[in-house]
């Protein structure tokens, strides 16, 4: 489905946010796009939606190259930002005469649907509206154009918690082994359950792109009373501390993304040797290593 190789990518002389990335996404999964600010998560949505155009490197959709801007690649293809660009002073209805027309799978019969469970009036000038209902309005839109790749960029920003459990639902309902769904988002505790595999991206690399299943193998997630060095990651909770270890024991763990989130951005080396590089450690010895460097590190502060 996408293929991203020696991918090169600058604002400017200076400020780099790519250097020979390398990234590919199979079609039929809902993945996760996570990492700090700053470090080019909208970028790379708009360079897969033909938005931005790549310095060096390929970017390969669906067999098409975005920067092409082919009418049949932009027609598979629906990004939704997490702020609209300009304001929208139409109705969805008068939207959705003028651009569904793009979108061959358009399906008004699923745009009712949407427009239902979220409760948005399609006749009400989207500009006018909330910023959670504008985002409402155009999420309607874009499941309903039913692209084979749907790139959204911090959806559930602006909505209320009772819109956040619809989106995850409609999102699920669509999901099928033709589409590839790109979710950008730092609001990991609303698409739990949802986004699987997780990538994490840091500045000019990868550190994490796996699946809920692989993660779980390596990692283990949980609660204890005391802390250890050789704890990857933990936090301080009511009775003892929330941490991430190796998987040693091979125990069943459920991922917590804010956790995992978190072990990865204070060990990007060791994640990136882990899943990346797939280097399997013999035993817990390169987590403790690495604790203790972070630990010196803190302490030196």
């Amino acid at each position: 489905m996408i293929e991203i190789k020696d991918l090169s990518f600058r604002y400017g002389k200076h400020y780099t946010v790519f250097e020979q990335l390398n990234l590919n996404l199979k079609a039929g999964y809902i993945y996760g796009l996570l990492g700090e600010n700053g470090v080019g998560k909208t970028t790379l949505l708009r360079l897969l939606a033909g938005l931005r155009f790549p310095d060096e490197g390929n970017i390969h959709v669906m067999g098409y190259e975005p920067r092409r801007r082919q009418a049949e690649f932009l027609a598979d293809v629906y990004y939704l930002p997490e702020v609209l660009d300009h304001p929208i002073n139409i109705s969805l209805n008068e939207y959705v005469k003028l651009y569904s027309p793009f979108y061959p799978r358009f399906s008004h019969e699923q745009l009712a649907h949407y427009i239902s469970a979220f409760g948005i009036n399609p006749n009400q000038k989207i500009a006018k509206s909330s910023h959670g209902q504008q985002k409402k309005a155009m999420m309607c839109f874009a499941l309903a154009c039913n692209t084979r790749l749907l790139l959204l960029d911090e959806p559930t920003n602006g909505m209320d918690i009772p819109s956040k459990g619809i989106f995850r639902r409609l999102i699920a309902s669509i999901a099928d082994d033709d589409k590839c769904i790109l979710i950008s988002t730092h609001q990991v505790r609303d698409l739990e359950n949802l986004i699987d595999p997780i990538i994490i991206l840091e500045k000019n690399r990868i550190l994490l792109n796996n699946s809920v299943e692989e993660i779980t193998r390596k990692l283990w997630f949980g609660r204890t009373p005391q802390k250890s060095d050789k704890d990857l990651y933990r936090e301080e909770c009511v009775g003892g501390y929330n941490i991430v270890g190796y998987n040693d024991k091979q125990e069943e763990s459920k991922v917590d993304i804010e956790m995992l989130f978190n072990a990865a951005i204070e060990n990007k080396g060791l994640f990136k040797r882990l899943f990346i590089d797939g280097q399997n450690p013999e035993s817990r010895s390169d987590f403790a290593s690495e604790m203790q460097k972070r630990l010196n590190a803190e302490s030196q502060k």
